[in-house]
């Protein structure tokens, strides 16, 4: 396992609609292992998708305090509910966070490590990460969904982001 480099705007990477994963194979597996790491050498961060490593394929971890970390393959939102105004940031956008509407629950459906398709319901925190994650895989990040870009603040190192 290693810990990877995360990309960073303007890596063009960031800005590409990820490919499907047709088979889960061994550099998937070393893909996720190695993203899962990264994720965790990040203090106090949630989410993680593979462009923001560098690599364009739908996949994504998500690490929730306390929780056993979520892998998901091909993921696609197939519900959302409600709508909240929450206070986001990113590892690929260092520094800043912005103030944009996420749904207050979703539902999305995809692969997990395994192969077998998982049904994942989220609220809250895991409903906003989710999004946030699908988002990177579809080439969307956090300032995209923001209405006004007056919102966008600079933070101090020490700030939790997504």
């Amino acid at each position: 396992m290693a810990v990877l480099t995360i990309r960073t705007l303007p890596d063009p990477v960031l800005r590409q609609k990820t490919k499907k994963v047709s088979t889960i194979d061994r550099s998937v597996k070393k893909l996720v292992k190695d993203m899962s790491e990264t994720l965790h050498a990040e203090d106090g961060r949630v989410g993680l998708a593979a462009p923001q490593v560098g690599v364009s394929l739908r996949v994504t971890v998500i690490g929730l305090p306390d929780e056993e970390d979520i892998v998901l393959i091909n993921p696609q939102i197939v519900r959302r509910k409600g709508q909240r105004l929450v206070s986001e940031g990113c590892l690929s956008i260092p520094g800043y966070v912005g103030e944009l509407y996420r749904a207050e629950k979703v539902t999305v459906k995809a692969l997990d490590i395994k192969g077998k398709e998982v049904r994942i319901k989220g609220e809250e925190l895991l409903a906003q990460a989710l999004e946030h994650e699908i988002d990177h895989l579809n080439g969307i990040l956090y300032i995209d969904r923001m209405e006004n870009m007056d919102a966008l603040r600079k933070i101090q190192p020490e700030d939790n982001e997504i």
